[in-house]
Formats: C-alpha cells, sequence, structure tokens
C-alpha cells in the first residue's frame, strides 16, 4: 500500500473480549490486531476455528467495539454501521416471501431510493451476477449457487465500498463454488471494490486474494502475512492453474500446522 493513502480499512491494536457464563473469566478472541488494507485491495484471513476471525469482521462492520484499539473506515473510527461497509455470510438470509428482485432492492430500499432507480440498480446486478430473467423467480425457486449470487447483488447494491466476507462459499459444492469465485473476483475488480474475506480454504484464499494474513489460535493475533504474487487476481481459476499455486498452499498449510495438532 502507498505510505501516503488512506487504508479502505484499518484495525489499530485492536482487542476484543467476551464476558464467560456464570463467573467465568472473560474470553478473548482476538488481542492487539493490526492491519491495513488499501483501496482496491482483496484481502484473505485463515486461522483455526475459533481464532476470532468473525470477531474482527464484526468489528470492521460496526457491530460491536474493540474494548481496545480502533477500526477506522477511509479514515474514520468506526462507531456503529457503516454505509460504506457491507457483510456477506455464509447463509444468503434471503427474505423468502419478496422476489430475488425485491430482496436485491431491500438495503436500498431502506435507505430511501426511489422505486424506479432501485429496480434499474437491481436489475443491473442480477445481470451482472448472471441471474437476468431470474427477478420475479422467489428464494425457494432458486439453487445455492443461484442465491448465493442474489444474495452477492444484494451487498453490492448499496454501493459499499469495503466488503466483508465471512466465508459466503463454504456451503456449495466445489465446481458452484469455484464459479462463483470468478463472478466475485470479477465483481470486485469491475466495481473497484476492496474486500476482506475469511476462509478456511487455503486454495480459495490464495486464488482470490492479494495478501494472505495467518491467524493463531485464541486469542487470535497475526503470526504472518503472505503476498499472493500472482497474476490474474480478477481471474481465480487461471491462479488455480499457476505453477506457484501449489507452493504457496503448502506453506499456508505449513503455518496452519495442518497435519500436525490443528485443525482448521
Amino acid at each position: 500500500m502507498n505510505a501516503t493513502a488512506t487504508p479502505a480499512i484499518e484495525f489499530v491494536g485492536v482487542t476484543r473480549s467476551f464476558a464467560g457464563r456464570r463467573g467465568a473469566p472473560a474470553l478473548t478472541a482476538v488481542s492487539n490486531i493490526s492491519l491495513a488494507i488499501a483501496p482496491g485491495e482483496l484481502v484473505a484471513i485463515i486461522g483455526p476455528s475459533g481464532c476470532g476471525k468473525s470477531t474482527l469482521l464484526n468489528m470492521g462492520a460496526g457491530l460491536y467495539p474493540p474494548n481496545s484499539g480502533t477500526v477506522r473506515v477511509g479514515g474514520t473510527q468506526v462507531n456503529g454501521p457503516r454505509p460504506e461497509v457491507a457483510f456477506m455470510l455464509q447463509k444468503d438470509l434471503l427474505l423468502p416471501w419478496r422476489s430475488i428482485r425485491e430482496n436485491v432492492e431491500l438495503g436500498i430500499e431502506i435507505r430511501g431510493i426511489g422505486a424506479g432507480a432501485r429496480r434499474l440498480r437491481a436489475l443491473e446486478l442480477l445481470e451482472r451476477c448472471h441471474l437476468k430473467g431470474f427477478g420475479d423467480h422467489y428464494p425457494y425457486q432458486l439453487s445455492g449457487g443461484m442465491r448465493q449470487r442474489a444474495a452477492l447483488a444484494r451487498t453490492l447494491a448499496v454501493g459499499p465500498e469495503v466488503l466483508l466476507l465471512d466465508e459466503p462459499f463454504s456451503a456449495l459444492d466445489a465446481q458452484t463454488k469455484m464459479v462463483l469465485q470468478r463472478d466475485l473476483a470479477e465483481l470486485i475488480d469491475a466495481e473497484h471494490k476492496t474486500a476482506l474475506l475469511i476462509t478456511h480454504d487455503l486454495v480459495e484464499a490464495a486464488a482470490l486474494a492479494d495478501r494472505v494474513l495467518v491467524m493463531s489460535a485464541r486469542p487470535g493475533t497475526i503470526v504472518e502475512e503472505i503476498r499472493v504474487d500472482l497474476p490474474h487476481r480478477s481471474d481465480p481459476l487461471a491462479r488455480r492453474r499457476h505453477p506457484r499455486m501449489g507452493e504457496i498452499t503448502a506453506r499456508l498449510m505449513e503455518l496452519l500446522h495442518i497435519g500436525e495438532s490443528e485443525i482448521v
């Protein structure tokens, strides 16, 4: 990142703990994490289950504050949910009583955008997400992959600067996952978005990201940064075929001690 550029999203010395149950000691999820993500960058975070990856994203989304440290978006401190930030989860969470187009419109409807403008934006994004002609269908009529495409269109509809992606494809089969990874990469590149991605899939991390951050077991800290110096970030299928992909994923496996004591 250019030393003079303002990060799109930044965590400065953040620590977050949660109260224990029935008098148990507090549980520290993440401890003293600092990281900065440049505008247009896609950064992936991997680490053992329970290491605080989702906690980090929740703080980035302003869903709760750190106990210490600061989160900033575009240089402004995050003290609650911000319109520049959008969250996409593993579950599509589409509303079953709304059509796919109406689901995509939901966020901009809440923001008071008029019906005509909402419709145009939704139809544009449905076409870009390969769902042209499905706007009047309902969630139960779509496959899992199509529903997740609709969730991505809904996420992009509000025009966020920063996307927080919490294992968005983990519930999909391998073939569908690779197709949606390509769609995500192309859309992020075309819309010039910044993204922070949590994944347990090491190949997905290397195929999509500019950098991969490796977290320790709880309390989570960042123990290593791997720069993915491969071409074609907007084409993860091409990256998967790159001769150095095996080398990068092997290094990630080594850092996570896969095959030894830790399970990711």
